[in-house]
């Protein structure tokens, strides 16, 4: 849980929004509490688009699982 916690919490506090997903993803590469695995699903998963803020991207990611 603590990973899903600190996931949310660096789309909330660090991404610059509005962002599309390049943005997105490049906040997250710079983050060192994510493990590998966790970083690839979610670079994989995010779909492309322009994200209004983490909510958008929440509802994004709940859409492809």
């Amino acid at each position: 849980m603590s990973t899903l916690m600190e996931g949310l919490g660096h789309l909330k506090n660090h991404v610059s929004y509005p962002a599309n997903k390049t943005a997105v993803i490049a906040a997250c590469n710079s983050m060192s509490d994510w493990n590998k695995a966790d970083k690839e699903w979610f670079m994989k998963t995010l779909p492309e688009g322009n994200y209004k803020g983490p909510t958008d991207i929440m509802n994004a990611l709940l859409s492809k699982v």
